[in-house]
């Protein structure tokens, strides 16, 4: 059985992969354009035309590739939010910006 922190992390990516999927689907909205959500106990990708974002889990750690060949280490905190090396963003915050980015 995991622990109570691998259960709180696993509820924060499934959380973060619902984000993803709200926020693409608002983007898209106006140009009748879809992505794909694709959400597993450890990786999320979301596809949009030839853009995506490829995000794995390892407990807290995220690592995120996008289809340029940008990459990043992230952490998920017990608080639900995201932090970098420039800091912590709010996990809808960063999703917005992903899904803005990629529905471009």
């Amino acid at each position: 059985m995991p622990s109570s922190t691998e259960q709180l992390y696993v509820e924060l990516w499934v959380s973060l992969a619902s984000l993803l999927r709200s926020y693409t689907a608002a983007h898209g909205l106006n140009g009748d354009r879809q992505a794909t959500v694709e959400l597993g106990e450890e990786q999320i990708t979301v596809r949009h035309a030839d853009a995506w974002l490829d995000l794995k889990r390892n407990g807290a750690q995220v690592l995120w590739t996008r289809d340029d060949g940008r990459s990043g280490m992230l952490q998920l905190t017990e608080a639900g939010k995201l932090r970098s090396s420039t800091g912590e963003e709010e996990m809808d915050m960063a999703a917005e910006a992903w899904a803005r980015e990629l529905m471009q």
